[in-house]
């Protein structure tokens, strides 16, 4: 008797519980069969929504590309420079972002300032320019020099050395975190020539 009471319940059980899923089932087939038009109208929203942003991140995949293979370029033609050349071409891209008494000092006795200039907000650039191989990386000495005068002698607000080298060692990195000197390896010139990337001041 216990075991035909059991099995009443749980068929009992699964009846109801057919019965609680027919229900809403049925309204959903019922709602399905009287908008039809609005369900394809919201499938194709959602596939076009879809596509959308698909073809979004393969046309933002092509701008990175094509921004990359820029710096690239200039990053060559750049290291193809002379010293003075270089100098002159970071002084005219200072002019270009709109900075004031621009001047070019390299050369004896410049005590590590290439270009001075003043930014659109009045501070104080200066910059050291190393005109290096793309395969060489730019040293502690390099930067000891530039950050002995930079600040203490040039006045500097912003002090930058920029460089057409591919790299910083990690030892001129650290001593140009400790002293808040800002890094503009070939990357980051290129981008600065080609207006893809900030200027040394930003």
């Amino acid at each position: 008797m216990a075991r035909r009471r059991r099995q009443s319940d749980t068929a009992a059980l699964v009846f109801v519980a057919a019965v609680l899923i027919a229900i809403p089932a049925a309204a959903v087939i019922r709602f399905a069969g009287d908008h039809v038009g609005l369900l394809i109208g919201v499938a194709i929203v959602v596939c076009a929504g879809l596509a959308g942003s698909a073809l979004l991140v393969r046309r933002s995949r092509i701008k990175t590309r094509e921004i990359d293979r820029v710096r690239l370029i200039e990053a060559f033609r750049l290291a193809q420079m002379t010293p003075t050349d270089f100098e002159r071409l970071l002084a005219s891209l200072c002019e270009r972002d709109g900075c004031q008494d621009v001047r070019v000092v390299g050369g004896a006795g410049d005590l590590g300032a290439d270009v001075t200039a003043k930014a659109p907000d009045g501070r104080r650039i200066v910059l050291q320019a190393k005109r290096y191989r793309i395969t060489r990386a730019v040293g502690s000495p390099d930067l000891q020099k530039f950050g002995g005068t930079c600040f203490s002698i040039h006045k500097a607000d912003v002090a930058a050395l920029v460089t057409t080298a591919a790299q910083f060692t990690p030892q001129a990195r650290g001593y140009a975190n400790q002293m808040n000197i800002r890094l503009f390896d070939n990357k980051a010139l290129s981008a600065w020539v080609s207006q893809t990337g900030p200027s040394p001041w930003d």
